[in-house]
């Protein structure tokens, strides 16, 4: 059966109206405090705002608008809300047997290491690697870099701290990346969460940096930024891109998520892939 065409306009109508107003949220997000989240892909966007709309109770996104101008805790847990913090420990255990195979040897041929993870959230795959880098001998060389525009999950990726109940997943992942101790020796568990073990921190400088507005960060032996392009719309995720060569050494590597690739870049001829079965890459020149 037909739609009516008077429902097929009333759909449209909500549909164009809503994206109206997404369009002015996300302008006066920018104008008030300078998050820029118009070139983040639409659709990631929209389901965010959609989930903070119902969340919040409010009647609609212009009402939501009005309450992030002037309220900042309102506009903090929309950030939160839009703020990309999927992370686990040894997260695709896959992608760290092949940094132990195929990336360790580049590194180690660096005197001085320079990581930086690059949308950090709370912090888990950022000690993932330097457990791994640790156990590959590579630690005393080691400076790591945690960024990201969200202090919340900043704060959190500071602390160290992971839920006891992750504890059981987190070994297995940890296992199945080619862990050659125990995971319980980087741990220490305290009721219903574990403190990460203070010699791993050591090593690590975490940063306010927003990957949409904010310039070249240092010259990097590696770079890694998993599952972050996929939100962004492709003008954008070329502009990301250009940062990470820029900061890359020459020969530094690129480790992106496993959906994402340099393949459209206009930037794919400056890398090479290292590896097929990873997105990860090498800086040409």
């Amino acid at each position: 059966m037909d739609v009516p065409v008077t429902k097929r306009c009333a759909v449209t109508s909500r549909r164009e109206t809503e994206k109206i107003e997404i369009q002015l949220l996300l302008e006066a997000i920018f104008l008030r405090y300078g998050y820029d989240f118009r070139q983040y892909s639409k659709a990631h966007i929209r389901r965010r705002i959609r989930r903070h709309l119902e969340l919040s109770n409010m009647e609609n996104i212009s009402a939501m608008q009005h309450r992030l101008l002037t309220d900042y805790d309102f506009f903090q847990m929309l950030l939160y809300d839009l703020s990309i913090n999927i992370t686990e420990m040894f997260r695709n255990p896959s992608f760290y047997l092949v940094i132990r195979k195929h990336v360790v040897p580049v590194l180690a041929t660096h005197p001085f290491i320079k990581i930086w993870h690059a949308g950090c959230a709370t912090g888990e795959e950022l000690y993932s690697m330097a457990i791994l880098l640790k156990e590959e001998g590579l630690f005393s060389r080691l400076q790591f870099y945690g960024t990201d525009f969200n202090d919340l999950v900043l704060q959190k990726a500071k602390e160290g701290i992971i839920p006891a109940k992750a504890i059981q997943e987190y070994t297995r992942n940890y296992q199945q990346s080619g862990g050659t101790h125990s995971f319980s020796d980087y741990y220490t568990a305290r009721y219903e969460r574990a403190l990460l073990a203070a010699e791993l921190k050591k090593k690590m400088l975490f940063a306010n940096h927003n990957l949409v507005v904010d310039q070249v960060f240092g010259e990097m032996q590696m770079i890694v930024c998993r599952n972050v392009l996929i939100y962004f719309g492709k003008e954008l995720q070329d502009r990301v891109i250009r940062l990470f060569y820029d900061s890359l050494c020459r020969g530094g590597i690129l480790c992106l998520g496993s959906r994402e690739s340099l393949r459209f870049s206009s930037l794919h001829d400056s890398f090479k892939q290292l590896v097929e079965t990873e997105q990860i890459y090498q800086k040409k020149y």
